[in-house]
């Protein structure tokens, strides 16, 4: 008899036909039992005890449980309904069930043993081999090889020069002068593989130059995802040497949310702000997006008011 408390679940399920031979005997003989092993769910067990089975009647009074067992003194009561020969045929249904946790278990196995994904890393193969290759994009005189389906796939901006009306749709070849070759090395990868292993180093010169310009070749091919973790890649590494740039950055590719960061780390003291103007950076801001300073002295004389 399994506790109320446990929690289960079916695993396995057996039909028997038990026959109890010389019925009137069991009333002398507690216990007597019809014996024939049975397999179910892997799991060896004789059969049916007489006693056991109406005594456990009650038990199973709860009707919410959906058992109906027959009471002793109901089948004592009507035997020439059921008795036949002075034996009884009893049909039992098994049910060997498990515990739920050790489904949970068997099912995180399963996942477990499941291989990791690899799509990227396919597709970052077949960038390497360039195999099926069909446009090449001489980038400052370099050329590196790629394929339109899945340039297109991941750009809206390749998707209209190659599937749309633009010029480049029936060219094999595409020159861009305006971007280093490393940039665009790193721009295919992060579409190929959805990955960009250039940004994960920390405070290192070479990869704040990489998501600066990484940024801009983001927003120039409409890569929404990738502008947003060089977004995250510059704020972080942000100082006074760098952030005026960084500024200018966020103004002229619309990174709203870089631009109000860098304005509140130039603000947050007057020490900042005279650092900063002596910079180089500033000097570009000046000249690249002299808007930006107009709204820097507003704030400037708003935050000296209050």
């Amino acid at each position: 008899m399994l506790p109320t408390s446990v929690d289960l679940t079916g695993a396995a399920r057996s039909v028997q036909l038990f026959k109890i031979g010389g019925f009137a005997a069991t009333k002398e003989k507690p216990g007597y039992t019809a014996s024939r092993e049975c397999a179910v769910g892997g799991l060896m067990g004789t059969s049916l005890d007489l006693e056991e089975m109406t005594a456990s009647s009650m038990f199973y009074e709860n009707k919410s449980l959906d058992v109906s067992l027959i009471r002793r003194s109901d089948l004592e009561g009507s035997r020439r309904r059921y008795e036949r020969d002075d034996s009884i045929l009893v049909l039992c249904s098994i049910n060997v069930l498990e515990p739920r946790d050790a489904v949970a278990a068997a099912a995180a196995a399963a996942v477990a043993s499941m291989p990791s994904p690899d799509l990227h890393q396919q597709f970052g193969e077949l960038l390497r081999s360039q195999k099926g290759a069909d446009i090449t994009f001489l980038v400052a005189g370099e050329p590196v090889a790629a394929h339109r389906s899945v340039l297109a796939a991941r750009s809206p901006v390749f998707m209209a020069e190659f599937f749309g009306n633009m010029k480049e749709k029936a060219s094999l070849c595409v020159e861009i002068n305006d971007m280093e070759v490393e940039v665009f090395r790193t721009l295919l990868y992060f579409i190929y593989t959805d990955t960009a292993p250039e940004l994960d180093q920390e405070g290192e010169q070479a990869t704040l130059m990489m998501a600066q310009h990484l940024l801009e070749a983001a927003d120039r091919y409409g890569l929404e995802r990738l502008k947003r973790i060089c977004v995250e890649k510059v704020y972080t590494d942000i100082s006074v040497d760098t952030v005026a740039t960084t500024l200018a950055l966020a103004e002229q590719h619309g990174c709203s949310e870089l631009k109000s960061r860098c304005m509140k780390f130039i603000l947050a003291t007057p020490e900042n702000l005279q650092a900063v103007a002596a910079t180089e950076g500033y000097k570009h801001l000046e000249a690249s997006c002299p808007s930006v300073l107009t709204e820097l002295l507003k704030l400037i004389m708003v935050k000296g008011n209050k």
